[in-house]
């Protein structure tokens, strides 16, 4: 039987048997007797639940986590329209196993149709801790995350061959939602927010706001790559000695092609504070290109990735701006969204990158 074969469930139909049944397609020989589970995570489209399994016979996993879709109808319809939860599930399906980058073992991953209905089982990454946007993280960490997304970037780089799945690639007609949104969102993000943010960073989010039009029609670039789309601390598990940490890349429900520096600049721009980033930055970006070259790919300058990266850096920006106002509204989400926007603004402000807006 395979995978498919098995209903998909919603929190409450998970139990001893359903559990047995998915362990035992993946080859283990085991009967699961029960199991305790937990809520887990900061996620606000998707919720996931840790299963801490106990056996009657056999050995497994000792835990596993459970990702559905979010209690808040507003988040489950904003994941039905963006196809998140589309992406997740045919990442584990079709792309997982082709990368490089640090994700998690997939026990289990369906859909119906495009959402909300949806279910994956995955690899328990504990004692790996979920990373913190709010107070952001160490120089060791952000080298390691970068050289992970070196193993999303480089096996995909300019691959043809992904511009024929249809839920991944709509490079334009997902620009051009995504600069809809942003123009529709951003006067009730800055008249929520305002206060707190300083008038350079306002000026910035209107001008980049108003570039949008300008925008519109472009493509992927000379240089494409499956992107995460929302690679920062709140979607990486981080583990062992600080000086040598691991990373490990979660929550795939923005996948797309794109701009690989997108994922550089969104994670540098919201993953440190400006006093960590400003005298490492340099060094971590050449750290990912050189990383690229060593990865076999060829003809992407060091200027070409720093003008790319520059740019890049409006990519957070878009993110805070949509989601803070189509997600469900909570004290530590607006925190995060008004730290995210802050950080990238300040970052854009850093790097002159309005001077690469058409």
């Amino acid at each position: 039987m395979s995978p498919s074969a098995l209903r998909i469930p919603s929190a409450k139909d998970i139990d001893p048997d359903w559990l047995t049944a998915c362990l035992r397609q993946r080859g283990y020989d085991v009967q699961v007797g029960s199991f305790q589970a937990a809520r887990v995570g900061t996620g606000q489209i998707g919720m996931c639940v840790r299963y801490a399994l106990h056996y009657t016979s056999g050995e497994g996993p000792i835990s596993l986590v459970g990702k559905f879709p979010s209690d808040d109808p507003g988040s489950r319809h904003t994941g039905v329209v963006l196809q998140n939860f589309l992406k997740e599930v045919r990442f584990y399906q079709t792309l997982q196993p082709h990368l490089s980058i640090r994700t998690p073992r997939c026990y289990f991953s369906e859909i119906q149709d495009q959402g909300p209905t949806f279910f994956l089982l995955l690899e328990d990454l504990a004692p790996s801790l979920q990373g913190d946007q709010l107070s952001g993280c160490t120089g060791q960490v952000a080298e390691r995350a970068l050289s992970e997304l070196v193993g999303l970037h480089a096996p995909s780089w300019s691959d043809e061959r992904l511009k024929t799945l249809d839920w991944l690639h709509g490079a334009k007609a997902e620009a051009g939602l995504a600069q809809d949104l942003y123009q529709a969102q951003m006067p009730g993000f800055i008249a929520r927010f305002g206060q707190q943010l300083d008038a350079d960073e306002i000026a910035l989010i209107r001008e980049y706001g108003a570039a949008q039009d300008a925008r519109r029609d472009l493509g992927l670039p000379e240089f494409f790559s499956i992107i995460h789309g929302d690679y920062r601390l709140d979607n990486l598990l981080i583990g062992g000695p600080s000086e040598t940490p691991s990373v490990t890349a979660v929550d795939w429900q923005t996948v797309a092609l794109g701009n690989p520096l997108t994922d550089v600049a969104y994670f540098v721009g919201a993953g440190l504070t400006p006093e960590v980033r400003r005298p490492i930055e340099l060094n971590l970006v050449q750290g990912y290109h050189q990383g690229l070259v060593e990865a076999g790919v060829r003809g992407f300058s060091w200027d070409a990735c720093w003008r790319s990266y520059r740019l890049g850096a409006f990519a957070g920006i878009t993110v805070a701006v949509i989601a803070a106002m189509l997600v469900q509204r909570t004290e530590r989400g607006d925190r995060m969204f008004l730290t995210m926007a802050k950080r990238h603004a300040r970052h854009a402000l850093d790097l002159r990158a309005t001077e690469l807006l058409p």
